[in-house]
């Protein structure tokens, strides 16, 4: 493996933070569309060459969503919790990605 490849393989790592599982996740899914946490700067493109390199399928297309954190309390204490970005990534027929076993 070139040292080249092996640094793509770390930024893909750093573009996806996790996946998403939830019951609208679990719908989307039947519809070959998978849900990811990903890093607020990353971009349409890096998230698309991101999930074909490490999961091995190839992407269609790539919609982003950027959630605005909530102000909490808890136990009297006010808080925000931090904005999430999330990419719900359209895989073309015959792929398939389960989010469950992990990478």
């Amino acid at each position: 493996m070139s040292q080249a490849s092996r640094f793509a393989d770390a930024r893909h790592y750093d573009v996806i933070v996790s996946p998403v599982i939830t019951e609208k996740a679990t719908m989307a899914s039947e519809q070959n569309k998978v849900v990811f946490r990903v890093r607020r700067e990353a971009t349409k493109p890096q998230i698309k060459a991101a999930v074909e390199k490490l999961f091995d399928v190839k992407v269609e297309a790539v919609n982003t969503l950027l959630r605005k954190g909530k102000n909490k309390v808890f136990r009297g204490s006010r808080g925000v919790r931090g904005d999430v970005k999330q990419a719900v990534v359209t895989l073309a027929e015959g792929h398939k990605i389960d989010v469950t076993t992990g990478l």
